[in-house]
């Protein structure tokens, strides 16, 4: 049955005020979650701190991709549930930006491999599969940016749609203080196979960073961000130094225009889009099916 109009614009207008509670929800458990490493020393800077996103910001590609190709290896899932987000990661690290609905569908579907696993089981495979197929994919300069964060004493964060588990383990391997993400829910060390609240993603990053910056007194102005991509603008705006790393062109624009910070690590990657995205998007299906690996996954 049809609801009743005045029902329908009820519905309409109550959408977005749940996609924002959601929203916060994925912020404060994100920032709840944020580990921050024991043996670190108190910071000289304890007002100021750096914010990163990782995928195409400091790492090259989408770290859930890599992390689930690990997992394919370890027959977690089988090749033919995860061709078509071989075309999704081609089609990423070509164009360098993101397909709303790919987004959508990668992330949803990315919960169903891990439900009824450990967090254990997840923490410890993700250590293996940084070494193997992650820690080369970090960009050398956003790395040099993040450490130069910390040798004037101030924190540095990942803040990313990948899980908290995965930013962890790279925040971890990079030394920085700590990651916030998207948190996956688990009861009794088991995932579920639902999220805590919404992606952490566009506005819930947001929220993140407020949550964390009440909890550690940071001033918010003294601080900096770092992103490749448009949607990541509320993170970006809300510090007093945003810097667009690797940006899609509506943030290269609005950086311009703003008079933000603009690096680019992707010089070689730049060339290659001119002339053979098409012929790299199908090698990288064809090599994936060929090597009897394919990846699927989500986008920061």
């Amino acid at each position: 049955m049809t609801p009743p109009p005045d029902k329908r614009a009820q519905d309409k207008r109550a959408r977005p005020r749940n996609l924002q509670s959601r929203s916060t929800l994925a912020g404060e458990a994100a920032a709840a979650a944020a580990e921050v490493e024991s043996a670190l020393l108190a910071p000289q800077d304890s007002e100021s701190a750096a914010f990163f996103d990782v995928d195409n910001t400091v790492m090259q590609g989408a770290s859930i991709f890599h992390f689930a190709r690990g997992l394919h290896k370890r027959k977690f899932f089988t090749t033919r549930e995860i061709l078509g987000a071989a075309w999704k990661q081609a089609y990423f690290q070509i164009a360098g930006v993101e397909d709303p609905e790919h987004v959508a569908e990668a992330r949803a579907s990315a919960l169903s491999f891990i439900a009824g696993h450990t967090v254990q089981e997840l923490e410890e495979l993700g250590e293996e599969i940084f070494d193997e197929g992650m820690a080369h994919r970090i960009w050398p300069g956003t790395r040099a940016l993040a450490q130069m964060h910390l040798d004037e004493g101030q924190r540095v964060w990942l803040v990313t749609a990948a899980p908290i588990e995965i930013a962890q383990i790279i925040a971890r391997r990079l030394g920085l203080t700590g990651a916030m993400g998207t948190v996956a829910e688990h009861v009794d060390g088991v995932y579920t196979g639902r999220l805590v609240g919404e992606m952490l993603h566009g506005p819930a990053k947001g929220e993140a960073i407020k949550a964390l910056a009440a909890r550690e007194g940071l001033d918010l102005s003294r601080c900096s961000a770092y992103s490749d991509s448009y949607n990541d603008l509320t993170m970006l705006s809300m510090v007093g130094d945003p810097c667009a790393i690797n940006p899609d062109s509506k943030l290269r624009a609005h950086a311009r225009e703003h008079g933000w910070r603009i690096r680019d690590y992707r010089t070689k990657r730049k060339a290659l889009r001119a002339g053979v995205a098409a012929g790299a998007v199908a090698g990288a299906v064809v090599g994936t099916v060929a090597a009897g690996v394919a990846v699927k996954g989500r986008r920061d």
